[in-house]
């Protein structure tokens, strides 16, 4: 486990995190389709809080595209490193989630971040912001639309509809199990939504959250657990 400093420079008022927002989304890079679903790595990262304590854990845990195994896992704690903005969440979990990130011992692949990528008010969140940083091809599978609109997919698996931003498509709700309620997938870096559509597919085969999310989740609860224990 890495422990975690917040970086000097680090944004501390939401106009110098916005700041940071609008110089990176220039960067993205969306006309790249991303590796093929089922090659290589394929990595979830997560993160779990404990602001009485003011401990973040992240967790970063390396799939087999092809079989879903374990490949490799590792974690990080720290202090939290902004405060709770909506909008802003990128700017608590980024300097743990790197760390994570950079812990592993083995290249991650496509990065699958639980939470937001073009489907963010600012269009730009986690999954945008992190790929930019590593210049990984990044996507966002997130439990719930945020603020954006869909008419519901077909009930059947791999059914979807545009996420909406009035006329703009930010992304897919995306049935991965038939008759549940689907995901809400928007495209990070260096990668197409069709594309990360078919990866989200792959990594569903039994559970509607793809396994990368939670097995990254079950393991940054864990680690948060006992950090916060020590610090008690």
């Amino acid at each position: 486990m890495t422990t975690v400093r917040i970086p000097a420079g680090w944004p501390a008022t939401e106009a110098e995190a916005r700041a940071v927002q609008d110089e990176l989304r220039e960067r993205v890079v969306r006309d790249e389709p991303g590796p093929p679903p089922g090659s290589g790595h394929v990595t979830g990262v997560d993160v779990a809080y404990d602001d009485e304590r003011d401990v973040v854990a992240a967790a970063a845990v390396v799939l087999d595209a092809a079989t879903l195994d374990v490949v490799a896992e590792s974690t990080a704690v720290g202090r939290i490193s902004f405060p709770y903005v909506p909008g802003l969440l990128a700017f608590r979990e980024i300097p743990t989630v790197l760390a994570a990130l950079d812990a592993l011992r083995c290249p991650p692949g496509l990065v699958v971040c639980d939470g937001y990528g073009l489907a963010h008010p600012r269009r730009f969140g986690l999954a945008s912001h992190l790929g930019v940083l590593t210049g990984l091809p990044t996507i966002g599978v997130a439990k719930n639309p945020f603020t954006f609109t869909y008419d519901d997919p077909a009930p059947t698996r791999g059914s979807s509809a545009p996420l909406l931003a009035g006329d703009e498509e930010v992304g897919r709700a995306l049935r991965t199990r038939t008759a549940v309620k689907p995901v809400f997938i928007s495209v990070g870096h260096r990668v197409t939504l069709p594309n990360a559509c078919a990866h989200t597919l792959a990594l569903t085969p039994e559970y509607r959250l793809p396994e990368t999310t939670r097995r990254a989740d079950a393991l940054c609860r864990r680690v948060l657990k006992e950090a916060s224990g020590t610090r008690a």
